[in-house]
């Protein structure tokens, strides 16, 4: 068991971040984790207890230091004595008024915690990216790793910036770090109900009415962690890989995630017309208002098209098996319950 550091992870109070540190915790590290707000390590804790009943103990166990990746004093200062990073953190947003914020972020902020892992002497990088910097082609039946960016078909800011992160990750492996950088689909996880996919699970307890027919690919957040730690312990290095467990319709999972809360699946398709007209709206509510809007023009396109995505390379170099849909649902739609029980 290790008793100081060897391990450093960025955007541990995120979805990805809380439960990687869980799952390193109960394998018996003791990693450092960075965070920014105080108050949101309670998310952190509040994950850990999905896993274990002795959660409390085993939290008091991470090293939290306070740095912003912009912060490259402060990153100097958190990366001594460490070997291994996963670099979780990450601006996810689809507002137009995001964007600055999301290049600064996802790419000078990659740029920091690399240069500084160079620095530290690290012997390996994960990095947390996404299959939105894959080259999308309508009517490719698979898309793989070898789908490489083109700015044509990517040409929205969140995609334009985890690309720009991806090029600084090459970047440094051109300089002898070690890295390897996953692609995750759209990952699913406890935790969260009122951010971004959790948000499935908040609106189906509300029986929310309303789908699209658009394809994607999607994975439960524990495999996305379960396939971090193995790369990261493996000898596999300069390399990227798809995480999609299976690539289903919005429909396919609303409908899923609504009876598996014992809920009524969506029965209302949202057609072209009535997407244009919502996301205009949620425009307006959030001009007015000042809140996110619930739909932007990006997601409202993105929810109509249809992508299918391929896991092969790591299913072969890594004999790696994902958990289907179905059972990962299940298990969140668990996790949700006894949460809102408990209120």
């Amino acid at each position: 068991m290790n008793t100081k550091p060897s391990i450093l992870v960025s955007g541990g109070t995120g979805l990805v971040g809380a439960h990687l540190l869980a799952q390193l915790l109960l394998q018996g590290e003791r990693p450092r984790a960075l965070y920014r707000n105080a108050r949101k390590i309670e998310n952190t804790k509040h994950v850990l207890s999905y896993y274990t009943d002795d959660y409390i103990s085993l939290f008091k166990q991470i090293d939290w230091v306070k740095a912003d990746i912009l912060d490259i004093p402060a990153l100097e200062t958190a990366f001594a004595g460490i070997q291994y990073v996963y670099h979780c953190a990450a601006v996810v947003s689809f507002r137009d008024a995001d964007h600055y914020l999301m290049r600064k972020v996802n790419i000078e902020g990659t740029a920091n915690m690399l240069h500084t892992a160079m620095e530290a002497g690290v012997q390996k990088f994960c990095h947390v990216s996404s299959i939105a910097t894959l080259d999308k082609q309508e009517g490719k039946a698979l898309i793989d790793e070898t789908d490489e960016w083109n700015p044509e078909n990517n040409n929205y800011d969140y995609a334009i910036s985890k690309y720009g992160g991806e090029m600084e990750v090459w970047r440094a492996s051109q300089e002898g770090l070690p890295v390897v950088i996953l692609k995750p689909g759209v990952i699913l996880g406890s935790g969260f109900w009122h951010h971004n996919t959790g948000q499935f699970f908040s609106n189906a307890r509300k029986n929310f009415k309303y789908y699209t027919e658009g394809i994607t690919g999607f994975v439960w957040v524990n495999d996305v962690v379960r396939a971090m730690i193995q790369l990261m312990r493996s000898d596999m290095q300069n390399e990227a890989y798809i995480l999609v467990s299976e690539n289903l319709s919005y429909k396919q999972i609303m409908t899923q995630i609504a009876q598996a809360l014992h809920k009524k699946p969506p029965t209302i398709r949202v057609t072209p017309l009535m997407a244009s007209i919502a996301w205009r709206w949620a425009r307006l509510y959030a001009f007015f208002t000042g809140k996110p809007p619930f739909i932007t023009k990006h997601t409202a396109k993105v929810s109509r098209q249809i992508f299918r995505y391929s896991s092969d390379k790591i299913r072969r170099e890594l004999d790696f098996s994902f958990t289907g849909m179905h059972t990962s649902i299940l298990k969140i739609a668990g996790d949700f319950k006894r949460d809102y029980e408990a209120e």
